[in-house]
């Protein structure tokens, strides 16, 4: 049966082809040479159609062309008779000769139909636009191809807006690969350069390209381990495949080679840093870390923090800079990491920056600090925007003379004013939300460079910190402090608001405190301001004072009125703190017990995690509320079931990365590595894995890429332009 083969690159596709081309008709050697090759220089493009490429699809090369792919094909490889033709048959190309054609209704009814009939039938063309033209090419008794979606009108087959072919060779009327259609664009198709267009140029750029100039990129030993066809055969088969397995054949190899070449590149960026980078050497375990830990550790450390804290030991007392992501789920107790290897740092001489994206973060983290600190002879100071000047040249003048052991604060720690008399270890907490820049500019604060840690209490997929953050060793806390008890999830419909609300008083009753948190959306901060303040009358209502107070934090409120209506809800002087996803991160109030999320269908998952992990900070049972309209999509329900279902933060990185794929996810648009043409990370799992191990052991073996057999990979690797985005953390 023919079929319209909708092949999405990116999923598993199902069709290929193979196309003969004329050899090279340039006398051109080198690939480079052919791909580097201005677009417009190609027959059929020329100035005035290779400016509407460029802009359009950014197409200003043979190369860009090149790796412009196809998504679907159609098959034109067979002929089917038209007694054949069945309501399962979704696609279709038959051949017969015009019996007769007319034109018939008027007005917006009007419509040309025409009758193509074979030795087994007659089927029905119709057309309702372009009849014009289209009645120029009809010729009585001429035999034609028409191609197009089968329907079924009184039993009797017909194709509306088929794509009809003047048949002159019967031998040449089918083609003997599936027709590639490419993306394309209103203004390219008004001049002429539809999909099928693109593809005639598609077609005269392989007939300058053989083997010889698609240079093979990956070694021989490689190919045929993993049965993988050539570069040659990939690419041309991808665009001109002549069956589904030569087209599967095709995306595999290329998807693999993707693949491959971002791990091999992140595995060499690894290896140099371990080998070549020279780090301050934590020789010693002190005075401070043990008194800490035996005096003031405020609980038993859990075997995941341990472990986190044996591998930093590892990595400061090797003489190398660490370069470590240290992603932990809500709650697993990363702050106490952070300062215990802190303490190792000042046990051996040296200074620690800790770096927060919100004034409210860092204020959080050295209030936290602080009071673990208490009684041991440390000098903590705090720096954002807001310190006063006076207190800034304090700060400044205490880190430049090496009297202050630990400062934390925001951007304001990488102004060219805050030098420090010797920095051993920075620490950049939720290191999403600053730039590359921002962070490199933290290192150069020290003659050798300080150790980094990088803490996020978003959980990365596996798959994405593979391939996002590939260059750094990772380390996971998935254990819970003891005593935390898990936190019950419902989702309720805002019907039963009334009987959420009745549970909220019921805890405030019991001496507890709850949040309530509203959307925000960033099209419209006049409507959710607005849907704010009327929520906050509605609660207010509910929860009328003098025997209820209640605090309201959202970002048009002054720093100061925010940082005041959160300071009276830690102290207890109100019992429930109305606001937007300001208070996401950088609260911690043991007391409360209730998150209540307002329309939480309008968040993400990863949000609603980060949100829920804002409760259960206690001894006390905790719960978190999703209030969602009764109308819900499906994938809105699948965030609800996924929340109510799990609180593991890493089971729901994944599903946030199956809903929203890798480029929502927060933190990885910056990266530049998730820019694949063709793999997905989220449908090719067993080729990552596959494409790591390979790559991780080839560098351990030929670090340099030295062995004649690795020669091909090693000269593409020159080839590529820019560095490794991502090298530049270290």
């Amino acid at each position: 049966m023919l079929g319209l083969l909708c092949l999405r690159i990116g999923q598993f596709a199902h069709l290929r082809i193979r196309f003969i081309f004329v050899s090279n008709s340039f006398a051109i050697t080198h690939l480079a040479s052919i791909l580097s090759q201005p677009i417009e220089y190609l027959k059929g493009v020329g100035p005035l159609r290779a400016d509407l490429l460029k802009k359009e699809l950014g197409l200003f090369t043979y190369q860009d062309l090149l790796y412009l792919f196809p998504y679907r094909h159609i098959d034109k490889t067979s002929i089917t008779k038209i007694e054949d033709l069945t309501t399962l048959t979704e696609y279709a190309q038959v051949q017969g000769r015009l019996w007769y054609f007319e034109n018939a209704g008027g007005g917006s009814a009007k419509r040309l139909t025409a009758y193509l009939k074979d030795d087994t039938g007659v089927i029905e063309l119709t057309w309702f636009k372009g009849m014009n033209w289209v009645e120029k090419m009809l010729k009585q008794d001429a035999v034609y191809n028409a191609f197009g979606k089968i329907g079924f009108f009184m039993d009797k087959p017909q194709i509306v807006h088929p794509e009809i072919e003047l048949v002159t060779d019967p031998k040449a009327a089918v083609k003997s690969y599936l027709e590639p259609i490419y993306p394309t664009t209103e203004k390219l198709r008004a001049k002429g350069l539809g999909g099928r267009q693109i593809s005639k140029l598609t077609a005269a750029l392989f007939s300058l390209l053989n083997e010889r100039e698609l240079e093979e990129n990956l070694p021989h030993y490689l190919l045929q381990k993993l049965k993988l066809v050539s570069r040659y055969e990939a690419l041309l088969n991808i665009h001109f495949p002549s069956s589904a397995q030569a087209y599967e054949q095709a995306v595999r190899r290329l998807k693999f080679e993707e693949l491959f070449i971002a791990q091999l590149r992140l595995a060499i960026v690894r290896i140099e840093r371990h080998r070549k980078s020279k780090g301050v050497v934590f020789s010693k375990v002190g005075e401070l870390f043990n008194a800490f830990y035996q005096n003031h550790l405020p609980f038993q450390l859990t075997g995941a923090q341990k472990r986190v804290l044996k591998e930093i030991r590892t990595d400061t007392g090797s003489g190398h800079q660490m370069n470590r992501l240290l992603q932990g789920d809500v709650g697993s107790g990363k702050t106490i990491v952070a300062l215990l290897a802190m303490l190792i740092a000042i046990d051996n001489g040296y200074q620690c920056c800790m770096m927060a994206p919100t004034e409210i973060l860092s204020q959080q983290h050295y209030a936290t600090i602080s009071r673990l600190a208490e009684g041991l002879p440390l000098q903590v100071k705090l720096l954002t925007g807001s310190t006063p000047a006076k207190n800034r040249r304090v700060i400044q003048k205490g880190l430049t003379e090496g009297l202050i052991q630990i400062v934390i604060g925001t951007h304001a720690l990488i102004e060219e004013t805050v030098q420090f008399k010797n920095l051993g270890l920075a620490i950049v907490d939720e290191q999403h939300r600053f730039g590359v820049e921002q962070r490199a500019k933290l290192w150069k604060k020290s003659s050798l460079p300080p150790h980094i840690l990088v803490m996020t209490a978003t959980p990365i997929p596996r798959t994405l910190a593979m391939t996002a953050y590939g260059d750094l060793d990772y380390s996971i806390m998935d254990e819970l402090p003891p005593g935390r008890q898990p936190i019950t999830t419902v989702h309720r419909f805002d019907t039963a608001r009334h009987k959420v609300l009745e549970f909220v008083k019921s805890e405030i009753d019991a001496g507890r405190q709850a949040y309530i948190v509203f959307p925000l959306i960033e099209e419209s901060a006049k409507l959710d301001y607005e849907n704010l303040m009327s929520g906050y009358e509605n609660i207010k209502a509910f929860f009328p004072e003098p025997k209820y107070w209640i605090s309201m934090v959202h970002g048009r409120q002054p720093w100061e009125l925010k940082e005041a209506n959160m300071q009276r809800f830690k102290n207890k002087d109100t019992q429930i703190l109305v606001g937007t996803t300001v208070i996401e991160v950088g609260v911690d109030v043991p007391n409360a017990t209730v998150m209540v999320i307002e329309s939480a269908e309008k968040f993400g998952l990863s949000q609603l995690h980060q949100l829920r992990g804002r409760v259960g900070r206690g001894a006390e049972k905790s719960y978190c509320i999703l209030i969602t309209s009764t109308e819900l999509g499906a994938e809105a329900r699948e965030r609800m079931k996924t929340m109510v279902q799990t609180a593991n933060g890493f089971e729901i990185a994944e599903k946030d990365l199956e809903l929203r794929g890798p480029g929502d996810i927060e933190g990885t648009r910056q990266s530049g590595v998730l820019n694949f043409r063709i793999a997905s990370i989220v449908h090719d799992k067993p080729i990552l894995d596959a494409a790591k191990k390979i790559a991780e052991e080839m560098v351990e073996n030929d670090p340099e890429l030295t062995n004649p057999e690795n020669n091909p990979l090693k000269q593409y690797l020159l080839s590529l332009k820019g560095k490794t985005p991502w090298s530049k953390i270290s």
